[in-house]
């Protein structure tokens, strides 16, 4: 066929397009698995492509490699992230479970640019790939795309969103609400502490996440096939993370235990565990905004959210809490994620695990959701939300829960009788207490304060 080229590997001979730049192992791999139609994510072969390039001047300061096919690897690797590199990369999500086809992938390709570019062949396995295996630099590349999408992406997103909260309770502040248990009235609030506590709950998810940079920091690059280390230089795990520290501007380091970082991946499913916990997070903040915005007439409408789309294909002037539910959904997707992640990081079978691409997969699909949802949440709804301020105080004003505070002067067993009274009749708290107790309405007026009572306190 004119379209295509014959390539050879160990196994033999097979056709290969003739514009590709890869080789027979990823044709074989395009065959064998026509599973979903989905690469690998972007961050990974980005990662991958930065550890091919950081191996070859490892190598070439240890001398395993010339100084000329080392500089041709790393060119070839830096033109290629200059460039649309996906196109070259079409091996499944759903591959061999370590990998090895995504790395061949990765091999082929480098060699074939580096050889354009030196003028003599470069090889794939012996030069790309040497002191590597499929089994240390595809665990390798998992923690050097989450690393490297948390600090570029997750954090600074997280950050962002923190900081919308934190100024849009400063503008809130005069505002008190009913506050809500069990989805009933309760004692009142102000709007900003509402506010301060979502902030709170992702401060902690950012310190948390922040804590397992250095394991995810921490390489398999140097344990080879089995966490021995067979066909490496002993310096090498130093002088590639050493490269890729510089490459990266980040801070990467040899793993302390080899053996560890390839026989599992126990970093993966915490580092999931805790995207999930801030996918936890986002999911009661985006569930409180669509409660707060619900109605506007027959909800509780303490808010307005920015009205972004219309809301039915039927029902003129709706308009829908798109940005929450959107949130929402993506916190259900990354709860899914995690699951995927436990049962695969279980498949860690004596020196390797073998469901490495599938842990890749939803781990940075994780990070990329949560990034992207996070700053939706703050600039789409959060900063922009309007306060309903005489539904909050109509809503306080016959709140009969109030009566709480006047538990020291009079009991519990008399504010309970002020306050069923008040809920039947629909009278303020205040009304009924002035008929029911002694105290001056001077005093019940300073006691059932709203904005006393958010204080705390007796």
């Amino acid at each position: 066929m004119s379209n295509t080229r014959i390539e050879r590997d160990s196994m033999g001979e097979l056709q290969v397009p003739e514009q590709a730049l890869y080789g027979a192992q990823t044709q074989r791999a395009v065959d064998n698995f026509p599973i979903s139609g989905q690469r690998m994510p972007a961050a990974f072969i980005r990662a991958l492509i930065l550890a091919k390039a950081a191996a070859a001047e490892a190598n070439v300061e240890l001398g395993q490699l010339s100084a000329s096919q080392g500089k041709a690897i790393v060119d070839a690797a830096q033109g290629l992230l200059e460039g649309d590199f996906m196109q070259h990369f079409p091996v499944d999500i759903f591959q061999t479970g370590s990998g090895t086809s995504s790395n061949m992938n990765a091999n082929e390709v480098l060699a074939t640019l580096a050889s354009r570019l030196l003028g003599e062949p470069v090889n794939p396995n012996d030069h790309v790939n040497c002191g590597q295996s499929s089994n240390d630099i595809i665990p390798t590349t998992i923690h050097v795309s989450a690393a490297l999408t948390l600090h570029e992406q997750l954090l600074p997103a997280l950050v962002h969103l923190v900081e919308v909260i934190e100024r849009k309770a400063v503008q809130v502040h005069p505002f008190i609400k009913t506050g809500r248990t069990h989805l009933m009235d309760a004692m009142p609030v102000r709007m900003s502490q509402v506010l301060d506590g979502w902030a709170q709950q992702l401060k902690a998810n950012i310190a948390h996440l922040q804590d397992l940079l250095p394991s995810l920091q921490a390489l398999a690059q140097g344990g080879t096939a089995v966490g021995t280390g067979i066909n490496a230089h002993p310096e090498f795990a130093a002088r590639f993370s050493r490269q890729l520290s510089k490459l990266t501007q980040v801070q990467f380091t040899p793993g302390k235990n080899l053996f560890a970082l390839i026989g599992s991946q126990d970093t993966a499913v915490t580092v999931s565990g805790q995207l999930k916990a801030t996918a936890v997070s986002l999911m009661k903040i985006a569930n409180d905004l669509r409660w707060m915005n619900s109605g506007p007439l027959a909800g509780l409408g303490e808010i307005e959210l920015e009205g972004l789309q219309p809301g039915s294909s039927i029902m003129p002037g709706k308009v829908n809490p798109v940005i929450p539910e959107a949130v929402a959904m993506v916190a259900a997707q990354v709860i899914g994620h995690d699951s995927t992640i436990t049962v695969a990081g279980q498949s860690g079978n004596f020196e390797l695990n073998v469901m490495l691409p599938i842990i890749a997969q939803n781990l940075l699909g994780s990070i990329e959701l949560l990034a992207n949802s996070s700053r939706l949440l703050a600039d789409k709804a959060i900063a922009s939300f309007k306060v309903n301020e005489p539904k909050l105080k109509e809503a306080l004003s016959r709140n009969p829960i109030l009566v709480t505070a006047l538990n020291p002067i009079i009991g519990y067993q008399k504010a309970a009788e002020i306050a069923k009274t008040a809920y039947r009749q629909g009278r303020p708290v205040i009304d009924v207490a002035l008929e029911l107790t002694d105290l001056p309405r001077s005093q019940l007026e300073v006691l059932l304060d709203p904005e006393k009572l958010t204080a705390g306190g007796v």
